[in-house]
């Protein structure tokens, strides 16, 4: 089997505008941080692994497969924009709706996946009496319980506190996933990752370790 995430020769173009230009990646590091500045072409790179956006040329593909939401979740900076249902428990099992599994295996899922992040006590609270921490970390087990092959997090903790932000950072890093690629201008969280992308203009900058891109790229930035 083919692993890890392929962009060839990967054109991305909005009513004129080029957002990423001749990108092509083979990465199979299993933590992956996204850097660059605003505009620079990171989110539509994370939007391409889950197929929310379609590459004007080129391909992409997820472990030999084309990209898709299928395989690929995906954690949004802003967890108010994925809270679809009205308690905490139905939220998480709305994700498995299309699995065709019994209640008892939904239920079973879905518990496995609350306890992951700490929020079983609070399944039949109120989605939106949650803090934005918790809202987080629901958006994470809604995530987490369709166990998908890669997680894409989009900014995960721009909205959180510093204890909210490690937690998060921690139990991402814990997750049972093939592959796990964060998009941050946290510098901090992106030196946690195996490997670091810096994306310029809609371009690869640079691939590496974590230490020597984020060296380059604050001194790019002072």
């Amino acid at each position: 089997m083919t692993f890890g995430i392929k962009l060839e020769s990967v054109d991305v173009k909005f009513d004129g505008h080029t957002a990423l230009s001749g990108v092509t990646l083979n990465l199979t590091a299993k933590t992956i941080a996204v850097i660059g500045t605003n505009g620079s072409g990171k989110s539509t790179f994370a939007r391409l692994l889950n197929g929310l956006v379609k590459p004007t040329s080129g391909s992409v593909s997820i472990d030999g497969k084309p990209a898709s939401t299928d395989t690929t979740g995906f954690l949004f900076s802003n967890p108010d924009l994925q809270i679809v249902m009205p308690t905490v428990f139905e939220d998480v099992a709305f994700s498995l709706s299309n699995q065709k599994l019994s209640k008892d295996e939904v239920r079973a899922r879905v518990t496995e996946a609350l306890a992951q992040v700490g929020l079983v006590e609070l399944q039949e609270s109120n989605c939106h009496t949650l803090s934005s921490g918790q809202k987080q970390l629901l958006a994470l087990a809604a995530n987490i319980v369709r166990e998908p092959n890669l997680l894409v997090a989009d900014e995960p903790t721009t909205l959180l506190d510093l204890p909210n932000t490690k937690r998060i950072t921690n139990l991402l890093h814990s997750l049972p996933v093939g592959q796990l690629v964060i998009v941050t201008h946290d510098l901090d969280l992106a030196a946690t990752c195996d490997e670091v992308i810096w994306f310029e203009a809609g371009k690869v900058k640079t691939v590496g370790a974590p230490e020597a891109v984020i060296a380059s790229y604050r001194k790019h930035c002072a």
